[in-house]
């Protein structure tokens, strides 16, 4: 008995052409490519996926004081070199009395954000009572562990007020989860970090802690090229969230640092005092 292989054909037929196969040059061969040269396939892979992951930076922070949680971040969003927005809102409402920051991958950070919201509700809905930071952040961190090594990029903190008082919770893309009164996340956080150690105190008013928060990412953008565009700054408290200010860094480093208008006499004085100067050398 003889099989009929026909069917496994690669060659394609010719409908309304003729005789010609001209115009099907090319699609019946099996398509090819090189393999790179090299030994350390595993390690040439892995070196090809660092060579195409854009660089990310950002500048995120807050801390715990005696009226609440403060929690502000920068507007900038950036691939390596490129600034692709300055307009990035990275805290994020997830309900009235609980906010998320953003920092890493944009899409993952507002995917599980808007998914930690989701069940933060229904678990709302189920109990009759509002679901705890503690919760919240563990309920975060147990589904980004789940989906750790497939590429995620996170680093969030979860900061609101619950019936236990105020809590501020880390999580990252591998499950991590740290408990703290004060973290920043982001490219920028070293410098964030130099002047929020230095001016935290437990004892702060709602004003000071919003200004130390303020300061503290102005001077993250200053330095930071990754960081920039809006400082905006929340307070969480028993009432639950509220924005206290938005201010573009280029405005509140003015305000920090303000030109000092030199008038004629003092530019000539100068001037003749570098001219004397430069004769001494002589």
């Amino acid at each position: 008995m003889k099989l009929d292989t026909s069917g496994f054909e690669t060659s394609m037929p010719t409908i309304g052409f003729g005789s010609s196969n001209d115009m099907l040059d090319g699609f019946s061969t099996v398509p090819s490519f090189d393999l790179p040269r090299t030994t350390d396939f595993d390690g040439f892979q892995k070196e090809a996926v660092q060579m195409v992951k854009p660089a990310k930076g950002t500048t995120t922070l807050a801390f715990i004081f005696k009226e609440g949680v403060m929690v502000a971040a920068d507007s900038r969003a950036s691939m390596g070199g490129y600034i692709s927005s300055q307009s990035v809102k990275k805290i994020i409402e997830i309900n009235p009395y609980m906010l998320g920051t953003m920092a890493g991958g944009a899409a993952d950070c507002q995917f599980w954000h808007r998914n930690l919201g989701i069940k933060c509700r229904l678990h709302e809905l189920a109990n009759k009572r509002r679901i705890s930071v503690s919760g919240a952040s563990k309920l975060l961190a147990n589904m980004l562990y789940s989906y750790r090594g497939m590429g995620l990029s996170v680093g969030t903190m979860i900061a609101g007020w619950d019936e236990t008082g105020p809590g501020l919770y880390y999580v990252d893309n591998e499950g991590g989860r740290l408990k703290g009164d004060r973290f920043s996340v982001g490219s920028g956080s070293p410098y964030a970090y130099g002047v929020l150690d230095s001016g935290y105190k437990f004892d702060m008013s709602v004003e000071e802690a919003s200004e130390l928060a303020r300061r503290s990412i102005y001077h993250a953008t200053f330095r930071d090229g990754a960081s920039g565009g809006v400082a905006s700054v929340y307070h969480v408290g028993p009432n639950g969230w509220k924005k206290l200010s938005g201010d573009d860094v280029g405005e509140l480093h003015y305000h920090y640092y303000p030109v000092e208008t030199a008038t004629a006499e003092q530019v000539m004085e100068e001037a003749a005092a570098d001219h004397d100067s430069d004769s001494d050398c002589m």
